[in-house]
């Protein structure tokens, strides 16, 4: 009963869009201070290019570092300023109202991302900080993830990692785009010393394993790992969301022990805890394996020594990628079995 319950649970998780996720990214994010934070001007001059004008006013940017506000100084221009932020003139002027050749006043706080309100890809409903920052949206219909990006000045990685799910770079039928869905477009704040554990990966380079340092949380590896923290615990049992991650706890980043739909089947480890082998159960399916053991290539695990380079297993539903029951196949590069 227990196992059909965890069953079920995961499947919320993965209706939320990793398993709409065709692409396995796990690339650590930057650890970053609270979502919207007023920084020196060093902050405030993006481009190092010797024609971009240096500016020494104050900027408020958001949890990945991207600045949404700049406050000017005395000698400032619009064009000096839409420079600098790489952007003409014109949308600058257009994102605050005022006409492109306003000559600023000192203390004029501009807007670096579009005035609120919906535009064409991203008509959907935002909140707001109180400094202004976006930190979640409401798909609409017909939105699009360059849209969305545009809209709050965030890139479609840094969605992805706000989020905790992999990066996609399809714009439909994608976890960003699902009408009435909430996303989030800033990370929560986590400790600075976070992220420097032990990562074991399997021979596709994906992390499986992750040993805890002090500074740890489960918002700091979600981001790191994409996993959201309702993941973490179902793979890991053993550990409580309402409680610190102890120094030294090996997490599991994988469903592994955990069957989910379209890989209910058994599987072989070696003696670190990596998958070897699996034995396919009735339904199973090639991407929810591949899911499960987070195997980028499955079919690259299971090509055969000599001959052609199609996989040596039985797929019984090729436009599904279904698997016949009772197969045992390979999750391993380096250590594949070839029939």
């Amino acid at each position: 009963m227990k196992v059909k319950l965890k069953a079920a649970l995961i499947a919320v998780v993965l209706s939320a869009g990793l398993v709409a996720c065709t692409h396995l990214e796990a690339s650590p994010g930057p650890t970053t201070p609270a979502a919207a934070v007023v920084v020196p001007s060093a902050s405030a001059t993006p481009s190092s290019d010797a024609d971009k004008p240096s500016l020494k006013g104050h900027a408020v940017s958001d949890s990945f570092g991207n600045v949404d506000f700049y406050t000017t100084v005395d000698g400032d221009t619009l064009a000096d300023v839409a420079a600098s932020f790489k952007l003409s003139t014109a949308k600058l002027a257009e994102f605050n109202g005022i006409d492109p050749g306003t000559l600023l006043s000192v203390g004029t706080t501009l807007r670096l991302i579009p005035a609120p309100g919906p535009i064409p890809g991203a008509m959907g409903t935002a909140t707001e900080d109180a400094n202004g920052i976006p930190t979640s949206y409401v798909i609409a219909d017909d939105d699009t993830l360059d849209g969305i990006s545009y809209r709050f000045g965030v890139s479609g990685e840094q969605l992805a990692e706000a989020n905790k799910v992999p990066y996609v770079h399809e714009q439909g039928n994608t976890y960003f785009i699902r009408s009435g869905h909430l996303i989030q477009l800033q990370k929560k704040p986590v400790d600075s010393r976070s992220g420097a554990g032990v990562t074991i990966t399997n021979s596709f380079g994906q992390p499986v394993f992750y040993t805890t340092v002090d500074g740890d949380s489960f918002d700091s590896l979600g981001y790191h790992f994409r996993s959201t923290t309702e993941q973490l615990l179902m793979y890991n049992p053993s550990l409580s969301a309402g409680t610190p991650l102890p120094v030294g706890t090996k997490v599991r980043l994988i469903p592994g022990d955990l069957p989910i739909a379209g890989a209910k089947g058994t599987f072989t480890s070696d003696a670190g805890g990596i998958p070897l082998t699996y034995t396919t159960a009735t339904g199973d399916t090639e991407r929810q394996v591949a899911f499960r053991f987070s195997v980028v290539d499955l079919r690259a695990a299971n090509r055969p020594l000599t001959g052609g380079a199609a996989a040596w297993y039985n797929v019984i539903d090729p436009p599904t990628g279904t698997f016949a029951p009772g197969q045992t196949i390979s999750l391993a590069l380096d250590k594949p079995i070839n029939k």
